[in-house]
């Protein structure tokens, strides 16, 4: 009955739960790389993977068979028949203790800075003033904890949108502030923002890079940075032997169980990966997930966002991710969790907006609740979306 309901919203609305016209984001087939990254974040980690940790491993092992291949010619009994006897070397023992130590310090700075971006969930906020070619102060409420508080440049942002473009203003260039620190901070811009056009101010700790930002920058800090806005909705996960409980507790708590699609319902490209109930979110905004367990210890993974968090009974742990594409995101039970552990696959799908608010009043329908949003407006965004495409 549910898939029936699902279908004939689809029919109506041009929505579809089940089949929808987005890429998949697969694993490739025989790969050895990583999955395509779907959130800024991701892309920082893999970046750390690929630009710092595997570079510094493959000269290590590139050194040490070098090293093993010079002691087997150079000391073979062959070559070397009579063997030196010495108890230490005061140089190797500096060299192989010392630069270990670097190494070390090398691979952990950067990663203490994305475990950092990970583990904590993000706060920031913005506030939205109407430019009218005269005000140049804007006031910015720093009311955040006191160890949250903005203050310094890179914990702020301000943006000028006309409607059709924006442009991120440069700080000390564009624009100056007051007030460090302080619970009100005042933005002073060198030039009125034209009338009409929207003065964005974004503030928090939790920063991360701009999506897509090419490596070579990355290697040198050089991306541009943005400040991630606290989350907009909660999804909430509870691993069951074998499958998964979602929840909206933003959007009137329905819930509904997703199970792995069996093989005669689906392509083989995507059987043990489709399910019959994805999740689906909204595109561009921060979701917080909290995750827990009914049985046993599960985990929820989600490669393409590098989310992996244990789901344990009697136990919330929470996470976060914010997508930057839209798109159908595959994921796995990664905790051994009985017999059917490889058939709790887990499918986020991403859309726009107007989409996710539409596919909400669906599920609010089956659960016998009444519409949150303007399903007309919803529906006029649709066609405009579509129009825009075939165009």
């Amino acid at each position: 009955m549910k898939r029936l309901l699902n279908a004939a919203f689809a029919a109506t609305t041009g929505i579809s739960v089940w089949a929808a016209s987005v890429a998949h984001a697969l694993p490739e087939q025989g790969g050895v790389g990583m999955v395509p990254a779907g959130s800024a974040l991701a892309e920082e980690v893999q970046f750390f993977h690929n630009g710092v940790l595997l570079p510094i491993i493959t000269v290590i092992s590139l050194f040490v068979l070098a090293l093993l291949i010079w002691v087997v010619l150079r000391y073979n009994r062959k070559a070397n028949p009579e063997a030196r006897k010495f108890s230490h070397n005061t140089m190797i023992e500096v060299l192989w203790t010392g630069i270990p130590i670097i190494i070390l310090l090398v691979i952990s700075l950067p990663s203490f800075e994305v475990l950092f971006k990970d583990g904590i969930t993000p706060d920031g906020k913005q506030v939205v003033s109407r430019g009218d070619g005269q005000t140049v102060d804007f006031v910015f409420p720093n009311d955040f904890p006191e160890s949250r508080m903005v203050s310094r440049a890179g914990h702020l942002q301000v943006i000028l949108d006309d409607g059709s473009s924006r442009t991120v203003l440069k700080h000390k260039r564009d624009y100056t502030v007051d007030g460090w620190g302080e619970r009100n901070l005042v933005v002073s811009l060198d030039n009125p923002a034209p009338s009409g056009t929207s003065v964005i101010i974004r503030g928090g700790r939790s920063t991360q890079n701009v999506s897509g930002c090419p490596m070579a920058k990355r290697y040198f800090d050089g991306c541009e940075k943005e400040v991630v806005l606290a989350p907009t909705m909660t999804l909430k996960v509870n691993g069951y032997q074998w499958n998964w409980q979602y929840s909206y507790p933003d959007f009137g708590d329905f819930d509904f169980f997703s199970n792995m699609l069996p093989e005669d319902q689906t392509t083989p490209e995507l059987y043990r990966f489709e399910v019959d109930n994805r999740v689906v979110v909204p595109v561009g905004e921060t979701i917080r997930v909290t995750i827990t367990a009914n049985d046993v210890i599960h985990s929820w993974a989600l490669p393409n966002f590098t989310l992996k968090i244990d789901a344990v009974p009697g136990r919330i742990n929470e996470t976060w991710f914010r997508p930057e594409r839209e798109g159908i995101y595959y994921g796995q039970c990664s905790e051994i969790c009985g017999v059917r552990h490889s058939f709790m696959p887990i499918a986020v799908e991403v859309v726009s907006r107007p989409e996710f608010e539409a596919w909400v009043d669906s599920q609010r329908a089956l659960a016998g609740l009444e519409p949150m949003f303007d399903t007309d407006k919803v529906k006029l965004a649709q066609a405009a979306d579509a129009d825009a495409a075939a165009e």
